[in-house]
């Protein structure tokens, strides 16, 4: 059984529109999945996660939200139906949902903060990136500085390895975000 957070962030675009973007967060693994970029679409996407959890022969047995008024009436039925219980976090209590709430601060800071998102579009591509990045690359401290899908590496202890070791540099979004791993 796996834990869920849910959580929309707004982004603005040089334009003045704004976009919405709607993730979840899967609580022991940190890994994350962006569901949609539009308010419009959240039933539609929280019925694709239930199945897509289903496929993979994942249960989920609670979701965190908060009471945004983003979310439709819908979700509580689509979540009940899948035995999936809503969790609502107290009115400005942002602990109450952390795991979410730090994967969101660190979306802004690594993403949004330095990237002008011109539309819909562009906002769609760039969460992709990031969304790979995040769960094929990132490393996290509570994973002991694995990325959710992979194991942690051999460490190295002898100097000699350490001395001969090459890092190659991938970019992604033109530099916004660095991948770096061991050359082979």
């Amino acid at each position: 059984m796996i834990s869920l957070a849910m959580d929309f962030i707004e982004t603005i675009t040089p334009t003045g529109k704004r976009q919405y973007i709607l993730a979840v967060i899967e609580h022991a693994t940190r890994r994350i999945r962006v569901l949609a970029t539009t308010a419009g679409w959240v039933a539609h996407t929280v019925k694709n996660l239930v199945m897509d959890l289903e496929g993979v022969g994942a249960h989920a047995a609670y979701l965190i939200r908060d009471r945004d008024a983003k979310y439709p009436a819908l979700i509580d039925k689509i979540l009940a139906d899948a035995h999936i219980q809503s969790v609502f976090t107290g009115v400005r209590m942002p602990r109450m949902n952390s795991i979410m709430e730090r994967w969101v601060l660190s979306l802004r800071r690594e993403l949004l903060d330095r990237t002008l998102i011109w539309n819909a579009h562009h906002l769609r591509h760039a969460l992709s990136e990031y969304e790979r990045f995040h769960n094929e690359h990132r490393t996290h401290r509570s994973l002991q500085a694995a990325a959710p899908p992979r194991a942690l590496p051999e460490t190295i202890t002898d100097p000699r390895q350490i001395a001969r070791l090459g890092i190659r540099r991938h970019d992604r979004l033109g530099g916004v975000i660095h991948e770096c791993q061991h050359a082979a």
